[in-house]
């Protein structure tokens, strides 16, 4: 991690370390100075100490390379920065470099060397022993930052380049704690988009028993949940774990069935892992590696770590750094030769040695005139900056930081920059916290809240070139800044995947549930583990892996798939179906049979069967009768506003009038009859023209009903959802279900009392009383609307309209042939007996009959 940190004292408080005084590594003097931690040796020499006197120094082993090109950088940077007349003009920037050598006693020594040694000179600092350095830049473990941290006074400005946990945003703990490295928190959210963008859903991953992995994977797994990812193993490794152990991990990854293994684990960790990996063979596993890792170029030129072809993970960016190269090269012990680091990597470098003594461990001895621009290692080569770009961007953090400082402090005095006399490391820390400026790569810097900057990745995956070399590719990019569909691209056509596959590799506990479908969860299991259970019947699912089934709006039903609300069927009964069509037909058969009824009629109108049976309430029964029958066809087809009224209404008022009709015939033989008691005239009042009233009067009152129906709460047009769920039924509701009842109601009223009374004059002369025909058709109408009335209630959809139809056309045919059938039988038959002595039945009557026949007979002509 890189640390930048300003220490301050309070008044000419003196403070001093005790003990051995740790010294830089790599240093030089400037009017400000960087201090600067790198672990440039990779572990410390370990003694078995005494106890009983002061230890000696600690000796390091292990030359680091890689950290000695950052700490390089971090010179290169500040000589860049003293070069410039636009940064920090007037003022020189001086580092001091400590080596930390991988240990924590080391890293502490460190800190406290760093609050003691000189830093920046009198005329910019108020008098003090104490030192103020505005920056440190090191490499260290997250564990060292939390050192840092608690060793540096509060006021200490800390930046990191390589720190990268989520704890140390926790701008409560660490209110002094910068960075140029994103924190894992957006690489553990990269990479569960990641596993989900491929539809990876079923893992396993593995993690460094350390803060880095710890807290990385704890956030990794947090986010894939969120995503929908399960893991369906967890296991933590480290460095110093037996060949058991990791055996018994590889064992659990070859017997698991997620084939994406993602591995949160850094590189010291992971070695071992892959060594018993590369011994028990390839197990064929898809790898997802963060960022410690996935550009570690050892790791891609070792033969038998080949099974890591078409590994995938997320790295910093890559940037090109002009002139670091050269720097790099011209770097030679003769720039200090006092200076015992340089000879060492001098050593190290070109496996010789400056000391006669130790060249036979050496095996040839440093002459310094070896070149560094022929070599390609760890420490020269550039093309892979990733890390280093990040300390070279701390350092400009800070230079930009101390610019916008004293030049604000230039402007409040009035002075110079030379001229400033005090600043305190607070305010340091105070600029740095608004600092915003732009690289000459082009990446714009600042700090957020919590002291990160933008967290930008490359998508890296692992390619074997055509020499069997495996190489990193990017193929993506994770950004932050980005918009959220835009926050990760990546280019998949070139992408390859373990084994040198071309198909992205499936690792699901369970196949996805197409649409139509939706995911139960297997009792016990993960949730990623399911089941997939067809949509009920109204409900759909139109994407991949629904959790849940979506009912369809009152008008949608379901299609076969179940994957799309279709408009349910409209049904109501037409013209154009079986149905509707054989209801026509009975309709119009009825009116034709009535038409042709009132022609034999109107033919044979001067007949004594014709006159004797009221020929004038005949026809307008007729009428009635065809008005019936006419009235069943506004049933059928697709009910409007209109047809809705006109079904119902005229329906009613031609029965009210048909009936009305049959109930003046059965009043004229009853009346005639009443005529034959002592002192009665009545069948003087009762003639044609009362009998005309009686129909009128009668009819009025229904047609009086319909019109308040249709004033107060007429029928209209309504789609029925109800009733069935899969289809619109579409009906004519009846608006007001009392004005419906009772037109029925005095329809069935009529029709009982005409019922009453043809039964009462059912004794009449067989030859001339029509009585009985009409008992017979009123008890058929009775009979057909009493079982209508359940029919109707019970009947769904069109068949509601259909039993309608049927008890109009029923009661119709019942009243045309009941009553018209035996006479059109006579005239047309029988026309012997069309007579009026035939009709009056003298020969057989008695003399009260024949009376009532003649008075009725009177009536009825004139």
């Amino acid at each position: 991690m890189v640390l930048v940190m300003v220490v301050g004292c309070v008044g000419d408080q003196s403070c001093s370390l005790l003990g051995q005084t740790t010294l830089p590594v790599l240093s030089a003097d400037g009017d400000v100075n960087i201090g600067a931690v790198f672990s440039i040796h990779s572990q410390p020499l370990f003694k078995v100490h005494s106890f009983t006197s002061i230890p000696e120094k600690t000796a390091c082993i292990s030359f680091n390379l890689r950290e000695f090109q950052f700490a390089q950088t971090l010179i290169f940077a500040l000589e860049e920065i003293n070069n410039r007349s636009d940064l920090l003009p007037g003022l020189s920037l001086g580092y001091q470099v400590y080596d930390a050598c991988g240990s924590v006693p080391k890293a502490i020594q460190s800190a406290l060397a760093l609050m003691n040694s000189p830093g920046i000179h009198d005329s910019l600092s108020e008098p003090s022993s104490c030192s103020r350095h505005p920056a440190v830049v090191s490499t260290l473990i997250v564990s060292y930052a939390l050192i840092f941290d608690t060793n540096l006074p509060i006021s200490s400005t800390q930046i990191s380049h390589f720190a990268t946990c989520d704890c140390l945003s926790n701008r409560k703990k660490y209110p002094s704690f910068f960075r140029t490295i994103p924190s894992d928190l957006y690489q553990s959210q990269a990479l569960a988009k990641l596993v989900k963008h491929f539809g990876w859903t079923w893992v396993g991953v593995v993690n460094s028993n350390s803060d880095y992995g710890n807290n990385g994977m704890a956030t990794f797994i947090e986010a894939a949940h969120q995503e929908g990812v399960c893991v369906e193993y967890q296991e933590a490794i480290f460095r110093t774990d037996s060949r058991e152990k990791l055996l018994k991990m590889v064992r659990v990854m070859r017997r698991a069935t997620a084939r994406v293994v993602v591995l949160f684990v850094g590189l010291g960790d992971l070695i071992p892992l892959l060594n018993v990996l590369a011994q028990e063979g390839d197990p064929g596993l898809q790898w997802v590696g963060s960022e410690s890792w996935i550009t570690a170029r050892m790791l891609a030129e070792k033969q038998s770590y080949s099974f890591l072809r078409g590994a995938v993970g997320f790295a910093f960016g890559n940037v090109k750094l002009d002139g670091l190269e050269w720097f790099l090269d011209s770097v030679h012990p003769s720039q200090d030769p006092d200076n015992s680091l340089l000879r060492e990597f001098w050593e190290t470098v070109f496996q010789c040695s400056f000391n006669r003594s130790r060249e036979e461990n050496r095996g040839t001895l440093c002459t310094g005139a070896e070149s560094l621009a022929g070599l390609k290692n760890q420490y020269n080569d550039v093309s892979d900056l990733r890390i280093s770009s990040k300390v070279y961007t701390a350092v400009y953090a800070i230079a930009h930081s101390l610019h916008d400082l004293l030049t604000d402090l230039k402007n409040d005095s009035g002075r110079s920059n030379r001229s400033v006399t005090t600043y305190t490391p607070q305010q340091v820390l105070d600029y740095l916290r608004e600092v915003r400026f732009t690289m000459k790569t082009g990446e714009e810097i600042l700090f957020n809240g919590h002291g990160d900057t933008v967290a930008r990745y490359e998508l890296i995956n692992w390619q074997q070139e055509a020499d069997g070399t495996l190489n990193f590719h990017s193929v993506g990019l994770y950004d932050t800044s980005m918009s959220p569909e835009k926050t990760l691209m990546i280019n998949q056509k070139k992408m390859v995947w373990a084994g040198g596959q071309a198909e992205v590799p499936v690792s699901v506990c369970s196949q996805s549930c197409p649409p139509g479908t939706r995911k139960a969860v297997q009792k016990g299991k993960h949730v990623c583990c399911y089941d997939c259970i067809p949509c009920a019947e109204g409900e759909i699912s139109n994407i991949t892996d629904s959790n849940v089934c979506y009912l369809c709006d009152l008008e949608y039903w379901s299609n076969e798939n179940r994957d799309h609300c279709v408009l349910k069927p409209v049904e109501f009964l037409s013209f154009e179906e079986i149905m509707g069509i054989v209801l026509v037909c009975f309709s119009l058969f009825g009116t034709g049979v009535t038409t042709l009824v009132a022609v034999v009629f109107f033919i044979h109108r001067d007949t004594p069967i014709v006159r004797a049976n009221n020929s004038e309430l005949s026809f307008l029964l007729l009428f009635s009768l065809t008005l019936c029958f006419l009235c069943s066809l506004t049933f059928i087809g697709r009910p409007s506003e209109w047809s809705c009224m006109l079904r119902h209404t005229a329906f009613g008022i031609a029965f009210v009038l048909c009936i009305s009709c049959v109930l003046g015939k059965t009043l004229v033989v009853l009346m005639a009859f009443r005529a034959t008691l002592p002192g009665s005239n009545v069948m003087k009042w009762f003639g044609p023209p009362l009998q005309r009233l009686c129909v009128l009067a009668l009819t009025f009152i229904q047609v009086l009903i319909c019109v308040i129906w249709l004033t107060i709460s007429p029928p209209f047009p309504y789609k029925n959802m109800l009733h069935y769920k899969e289809i619109v039924i579409l009906e004519c509701n009846v608006g007001s279900a009392i004005g419906f009842w009772a037109v029925l109601g005095y329809i069935g009223l009529l029709a009982v009392l005409c019922f009453v009374l043809a039964f009462l004059a059912r004794k009449l002369p067989d030859n001339f009383n029509e009585a009985k025909f009409i008992t017979f058709s009123m008890l058929i109408f009775c009979a057909v609307w009493i079982t209508f009335i359940p029919a109707y209630v019970s009947s769904p959809g069109k068949f509601t309209v259909a039993v309608e139809i049927f008890a109009i056309l029923a009661s119709s045919f019942g009243l045309l042939f009941c009553i018209f059938a035996p006479k059109c039988f006579i005239i047309l038959l029988r026309p012997e007996r069309n007579t009026k002595k035939h009709v009056m039945g003298k020969t057989t009557l008695s003399i009260s009959h024949q009376h009532i026949v003649e008075l009725t007979f009177k009536t009825l002509f004139f």
